[in-house]
C-alpha cells in the first residue's frame, strides 16, 4: 500500500494507519532527511529479524540503528555520557547516526554488537510516527548497491520494487541519494566512520 503523507503537515489519520501497521509487527518504508528507510517497531524482534533476513544483514556483524523522536528518552536505549549528549544535541535532528553502547532495554538481537546506531532525522513524518508509536523504529536504507537511483528516491518506484515485502510505503516526496554520516561515540573521542550527508558540528 502506497500512502501519501506531506512532510509540512503530516495527516494524523495517515500517521495512525502507519502506526497500527507497526504495532501489528508490520514493515514500513519511510522518508528521512537522507535516504528512504525500511523499518519496523524496533522492539519487535520477529519484525527486526524479517528485515535483517530480507536485507542480508547479519546482526552479529552489523550495527543496527534505530530512529528516535528526539533525545528525551535516549538513555533508555543507549548509554550516553554528557559530552556525547551535548554533541548529539548540537547536531540533531539531522543526517547523522551516532553509535553508542546499548542498554538492557533493547532486545537481545541488538546486544550481539553491544552498540546501537541512534538516528533523529530532520523529517517530521518519521519522527511523528515514532512519537505516536511510543517505540523507536528500526532504520536501514532501501538502497542496494546494484540499485538504479530512481528505485531508491522515487516513492512510486520504491513501492513497485518493495510492495511484496513492505506493508506500507510512505510517499513523502523524493528521497535523497546520500546516506547519513556515522559517528562512533564508543571510544574516548567521537570518530566519523562514514562521511555521508551533513557536516558534524563538533
Amino acid at each position: 500500500m502506497l500512502v501519501k503523507i506531506y512532510p509540512e503537515n503530516p495527516n494524523p489519520r495517515e500517521i495512525d494507519k502507519v502506526v497500527s501497521v507497526l504495532r501489528d509487527g508490520g514493515i514500513v518504508i519511510y522518508p528521512t532527511d537522507t535516504l528512504y528507510g525500511v523499518g519496523c517497531d524496533a522492539l519487535n524482534v520477529r519484525a527486526v529479524e524479517k528485515i535483517c533476513e530480507m536485507k542480508g544483514i547479519n546482526p552479529q556483524k552489523s550495527n543496527l540503528s534505530i530512529v528516535c523522536h528526539d533525545l528525551s528518552n535516549i538513555s533508555e536505549y543507549a548509554k550516553v555520557d554528557n559530552p556525547t549528549f551535548k554533541l548529539m544535541k548540537r547536531n540533531l535532528p539531522g543526517p547523522f547516526t551516532f553509535l553508542l553502547p546499548t542498554t538492557s532495554t533493547l532486545p537481545k538481537i541488538y546486544k550481539n554488537r553491544k552498540t546501537v546506531g541512534i538516528r533523529v532525522p530532520d523529517n517530521t513524518i518519521i519522527r511523528e510516527i515514532v512519537n505516536q508509536l511510543g517505540n523507536p523504529i528500526l532504520s536501514t536504507s532501501v538502497k542496494d548497491d546494484d540499485d538504479e537511483i530512481e528505485y531508491t528516491t522515487d516513492p512510486e518506484l520504491i513501492h513497485e520494487k518493495w510492495e511484496d515485502f513492505a506493508d506500507i510505503v510512505i510517499d513523502g516526496g523524493f528521497g535523497g541519494i546520500e546516506a547519513s554520516t556515522v559517528v562512533d561515540c564508543t571510544g574516548d573521542e567521537p570518530a566519523i566512520i562514514r562521511q555521508g550527508k551533513g557536516v558534524l558540528n563538533l
